[in-house]
């Protein structure tokens, strides 16, 4: 799940990124836009307008859900009467992961097919940085994750290989002073999997 925000680029709305869907439509009641699937009828998102009474207008970007955020969303789908809770407690979308192999691509001299884990689930990733290993701590964003520059993790096939998610270098973190050369951010390798990674560096900042 990705709360997005940016008053000033798109207006007063908070949109609310759940997945992707073939055929997409929409129903609006008050305040709230809900996002679905034609033909699943599966629920895709929501665009909830008028957010600047409960989000803060300086924001422009993900909005980090917290529990008092998430029961205000909540209670507005109720008072819509739109049958559908968001979770109290977001997973995590760009965490620390465990290179736990790896091979060559088939098809690519350069790229490699890893199994990662990523605290409950194990996730293949074709990666093509130069320092990639079998046995690092490193940074994924899953399926979903919204990076920094905008750009939404979506399940990809890379010359006939799944990949399900991207191992990330400091620079598509966009943390600051990162290399800017090509390669992926290796952690300490104390470092635990499963791990919100961003919460993992403000809690080091904190320190």
């Amino acid at each position: 799940m990705i709360l997005y925000y940016n008053r000033e680029g798109i207006g007063d709305i908070l949109i609310i990124y759940l997945k992707d869907g073939e055929k997409e439509t929409f129903q609006t009641k008050g305040d709230v836009t809900r996002i679905f699937d034609e033909t699943t009828n599966e629920t895709l998102g929501f665009n909830i307008s008028h957010a600047s009474h409960f989000v803060k207008n300086e924001l422009a970007g993900e909005v980090k859900a917290d529990a008092s955020l998430i029961e205000h969303l909540n209670q507005k789908l109720a008072d819509e009467k739109l049958d559908y809770s968001l979770p109290e407690t977001p997973k995590p979308l760009i965490v620390t992961g465990y290179v736990r192999d790896l091979k060559e691509h088939p098809n690519s001299d350069h790229m490699h097919v890893c199994h990662v884990e990523c605290g409950e689930d194990t996730l293949q990733i074709v990666c093509g940085a130069p320092n990639i290993d079998q046995g690092q701590k490193v940074v994924v964003a899953r399926l979903g994750a919204l990076m920094p520059n905008g750009t939404i993790i979506r399940p990809t096939v890379l010359r006939g290989v799944a990949s399900d998610g991207m191992i990330c270098s400091a620079r598509e973190l966009a943390l600051p002073n990162a290399p800017q050369k090509r390669g992926i951010l290796v952690l300490d390798s104390a470092t635990q999997i499963g791990q919100d990674f961003y919460a993992l560096v403000a809690k080091k900042v904190r320190v």
